[in-house]
C-alpha cells in the first residue's frame, strides 16, 4: 500500500497530457512505442495493444511488484467512447541484484500488453486512435523517471479482413510469458518470521527450476532468496518477512515460474495452517529434536530466573513439610501440575495464533485483570503464610488453600502456580525453542511446550526421587512455623512487582480499585477464619465474606476496564521508542549502529538486565562513544508490531536484544542474560 501510494506521488505528475507522439520516442536511457498486434480493427473486435520499452544495456524497468526499490510502469489510456482498455498483463520478471537489494523487472526490450475491447458501433473506413500516457522508472545505478504520450492509428475495416501487424509475434511471445491464472489449493502463514506458502498443483508435475515472486508489496525480504521445494505433489515456499511487514494480507497473490517448462501460474492463497506442515517438520526432523532439548534446558534454567523466585518459597515449604513422607508422590504431583498448566497455556496460545492473533509466550500477563488476579492469589498466600488465617477446608481457600493442602493435591496446585508465575519469563535456550515450536504442527509444538514444563519441574522431581537428598532435609518441627512466616515475604515482594506492572497497564483509578480489593480480600480472609459464635453470627459472617469476595471479583474487571489508558511515561533519556519505521530509517544510515531491546514490565529478567547492564553508566558511555542508537520496544501490553518483530527472530517472548552493526552488516542477537562487559564488547564491535 505504501509503495503504491509512493508510486502515485512520483509517477502521476508525469501523466500530464501532451500532444501524442507516433512511433518510437527517445527518452533518457530508454525508447518507448505504442504498438498493436493488428494494423486494422473490425467493429466489436478485441485485440492486444501495448507499450514496448527498450532500456539501454544494463538499465531496467520494473515489474508489478518492483521488489526492494523502484516503481512499476503506469499506463493511462485516452480512448474513444465505447473502447475499453484492460490492465497490463505482466510477463514474469527477472530478479535483479542491485548491491544488497533485489528488484523485480526487465533488463531487455519488453512489452506490456493490454487487451483492448471495441464496440460494434465502429464504422469501417474511419480511423481508431489509441492514446496512452505512460510513465516509468528506468534504473541502472541511478534511476530516471520518464514519460511519454503515445498514439497509434488503426484502420476500421469490415469483418473478415483482419490484418496482423509485424509485432504480432512479439505479442504472442510475451503473452506466453504471462502467468496463467490457476485455482490450485494454496495456503500461507507468516509465523516464525517467514512467509510460508504451500501449493498443491492440479494435474501437473512441477519439479523443474521453480521461481517464486510475491505480488503483495512490503511482505517479504526480497534480498533473501526464497526456498522453493517441490516434493510429494506439492510445492513449499519459504521466504523471510520484510522489515516493513506489519500484518498479513487477507489474500496472498504470487506467481510460480517453471523455467524448465517455460510456464508460469498466477495463484492466490488463503491464510491458515499449512497442510504441508507435517512434511515441513516431521518427527524425524533434527529441528524438532533440537527444539525439545533446548526447551528442556530452558525449563531447567527457568528455575534460576528471578520471576520464579516467589514460587520458590512455596516449593520450599512443600519440600520441607513432606520430608520423611511420600516425597516421590509430592514430586510427581508437582510435575503433573506444571505439565498440565503448560499444556493448557500452550493450547490457548496455539489456538489463538491459529486464529490470527498476534500473541506470544506470557500473553496472559498482558491482561490487567489477569495481573490483578495474580495479585490477589499471591497476596492471599502471603497472608496465609503470615498466619492471618488458616482455613484449608473453607470455600474461600480456593487458590491458596489448594496449594497448602497436604498430600498430592497441594503439590499439584503448587506446580500450577509455579507455571503461571514463571510463564512471563524466558530463560536461555527457551526463546529459540518456543520460536521454533509455533512454526510446527500443533502436536509437535505441544511436545516442545511440555518439554519446557518438564524442565521446570525436573529439579523438584529429582529432589523428591533422591533418598540421599531427602535425608539431608531438616525434619519437621516448631522451626517450620518461623520458616513458613519468613517465606511470606517473597510473596509480598511478588505482589509489589505485579502491582507495579498493573500500574503500567491501567490508570490510577484502576490501580486504586485493585488496592481496595486487596484490603477487602484481607478482611474477608480474616473474617472467614474467625470462630463462629451463634448461628445468626455465622450467617452474618458468611454474608459479609460473600459480599467482600463479590467486591474483590468486581475489581478484577474494573482494572481491565481502565486498561485502555496510556501507560505511564518512562524516562527515555538514553533510548528511543522502537518502531519498525524508526529502525528502518536508522539502518539506512551506514554510520549508525542500533541496539534494539524488546522488553516488558512483567518480565523480571528484562528488568534485571536493564538494571545490571543496559542502564549502567558504563554501558551508556559505550553507546555514546560508539554512536549506537538504543531502541526500546515495550511489550507490557499486546503490541502486534513487537510480536511480529519477535517472530522475525523466531522468538515468542521477551527479552530479545538485537544489535544492528553499522554499514548494513547482519544483525546479531545478544544472550538473554546480559552483563555490562558483554554489552560493551558487543557495542565496540558494532
Amino acid at each position: 500500500m505504501m509503495r503504491s501510494l509512493f508510486a502515485a506521488l512520483i509517477l502521476l505528475p508525469l501523466l500530464s497530457w501532451a500532444a501524442p507522439e507516433y512511433g518510437t520516442v527517445e527518452r533518457d536511457h530508454i525508447r518507448a512505442e505504442l504498438i498493436a498486434e493488428i494494423t486494422a480493427v473490425e467493429p466489436g473486435q478485441s485485440f492486444w495493444a501495448g507499450l514496448r520499452l527498450e532500456p539501454d544495456d544494463n538499465w531496467h524497468t520494473y515489474w508489478l511488484n518492483p521488489g526492494d526499490s523502484g516503481l512499476p510502469t503506469q499506463l493511462h489510456w485516452d480512448l474513444p467512447d465505447g473502447v475499453k482498455a484492460g490492465e497490463i498483463e505482466w510477463a514474469w520478471p527477472e530478479a535483479l541484484q542491485m548491491g544488497h537489494l533485489v528488484n523485480y523487472g526487465y533488463k531487455d526490450g519488453h512489452l506490456l500488453p493490454v487487451r483492448i475491447d471495441t464496440p460494434d458501433s465502429l464504422v469501417p473506413g474511419e480511423t481508431l486512435t489509441l492514446v496512452v500516457d505512460a510513465a516509468w522508472l528506468v534504473c541502472e545505478e541511478i534511476c530516471i523517471p520518464g514519460d511519454a504520450t503515445l498514439a497509434l492509428d488503426l484502420d476500421v475495416i469490415d469483418h473478415g479482413q483482419r490484418r496482423e501487424s509485424p509485432h504480432a509475434a512479439l505479442f504472442a511471445d510475451t503473452l506466453e510469458r504471462v502467468p496463467e491464472k490457476a485455482g490450485w489449493t494454496a495456503r500461507f502463514n507468516t509465523e516464525g518470521g517467514n512467509l510460508s506458502v504451500q501449493v498443491v498443483p492440479e494435474d501437473i508435475d512441477l519439479s523443474g527450476d521453480l521461481a517464486f515472486f510475491v505480488i503483495n508489496d512490503n511482505l517479504v525480504e526480497h534480498a533473501r532468496e526464497p526456498s522453493v521445494l517441490a516434493e510429494n505433489g506439492q510445492i513449499l515456499v519459504s521466504q523471510p518477512l520484510s522489515a516493513y511487514f506489519s500484518r498479513a494480507p487477507e489474500q496472498l497473490e504470487f506467481i510460480l515460474v517453471d523455467h524448465d517448462a517455460g510456464q508460469a501460474w498466477h495463484l492466490s492463497a488463503e491464510t491458515g495452517e499449512l497442510l504441508s506442515a507435517g512434511a515441513l517438520v516431521d518427527s524425524s526432523s533434527p529441528g524438532w529434536a533440537l527444539a525439545l532439548i533446548l526447551a528442556l534446558a530452558g525449563g531447567v534454567l527457568l528455575n534460576l530466573m528471578p520471576c520464579v523466585f516467589p514460587v520458590l518459597s512455596i516449593k520450599a515449604m512443600s519440600l520441607v513439610s513432606g520430608a520423611g513422607h511420600d516425597q516421590r508422590g509430592h514430586g510427581l504431583a508437582y510435575t503433573a501440575g506444571v505439565l498440565v498448566s503448560f499444556a493448557v497455556l500452550a493450547a490457548v496460545l496455539l489456538a489463538l495464533r491459529a486464529g490470527g492473533e498476534a500473541i506470544g509466550w506470557g500473553f496472559q500477563l498482558q491482561s490487567a485483570w489477569f495481573v490483578a488476579l495474580l495479585v490477589y492469589i499471591l497476596f492471599a498466600l502471603g497472608l496465609s503464610l503470615s498466619g492471618l488465617f488458616d482455613f484449608g477446608t473453607r470455600l474461600m481457600g480456593i487458590g491458596q488453600g489448594l496449594t497448602e493442602k497436604g498430600g498430592s493435591r497441594g503439590s499439584f496446585f503448587t506446580g500450577v502456580l509455579a507455571c503461571v508465575v514463571a510463564s512471563p519469563c524466558t530463560a536461555p535456550f527457551m526463546g529459540a525453542a518456543l520460536g521454533a515450536a509455533v512454526f510446527m504442527p500443533w502436536p509437535m509444538a505441544m511436545s516442545v511446550f511440555l518439554a519446557l514444563g518438564f524442565g521446570l519441574a525436573l529439579p523438584m522431581l529429582v529432589l523428591s526421587f533422591s533418598p540421599a537428598l531427602a535425608r539431608r532435609l531438616p525434619r519437621p518441627g516448631p522451626w517450620m512455623e518461623t520458616f513458613k512466616q519468613a517465606m511470606a515475604f517473597p510473596l509480598y515482594l511478588a505482589v509489589v512487582w505485579l502491582l507495579w506492572v498493573l500500574a503500567r497497564q491501567t490508570d490510577p483509578t484502576g490501580l486504586a480499585l485493585v488496592l481496595s480489593g486487596m484490603v477487602v480480600l484481607a478482611f474477608a480472609l480474616w473474617l472467614g477464619g474467625r470462630e463462629s459464635r451463634g448461628e445468626s453470627l455465622v450467617v452474618a459472617r458468611h454474608a459479609a465474606v460473600g459480599l467482600s469476595l463479590i467486591f474483590v471479583l468486581s475489581t478484577l474487571f474494573s482494572a481491565d476496564r481502565f486498561g485502555g489508558a496510556e501507560a505511564v511515561s518512562v524516562d527515555n533519556a538514553h533510548w528511543e521508542t522502537y518502531s519498525a519505521e524508526t529502525l528502518a530509517e536508522l539502518r539506512d544510515d551506514p554510520e549508525r549502529a542500533v541496539l534494539v531491546n524488546m522488553t516488558a514490565d512483567w518480565c523480571i529478567t528484562c528488568l534485571v538486565n536493564e538494571r545490571v547492564a543496559l542502564n549502567t553508566s558504563a554501558v551508556r558511555e559505550a553507546m555514546e562513544e560508539n554512536d549506537v542508537v538504543y531502541l526500546k520496544g515495550d511489550w507490557t501490553r499486546r503490541d502486534p508490531d513487537i510480536t511480529e518483530y519477535l517472530s522475525s527472530y523466531d522468538r515468542n517472548g521477551v527479552p530479545l536484544y538485537v544489535l544492528y552493526p553499522r554499514n548494513g552488516e547482519d544483525p546479531r542477537v545478544l544472550p538473554q542474560v546480559l552483563t555490562p562487559q558483554l554489552v560493551i564488547q558487543a557495542l565496540e564491535r558494532s
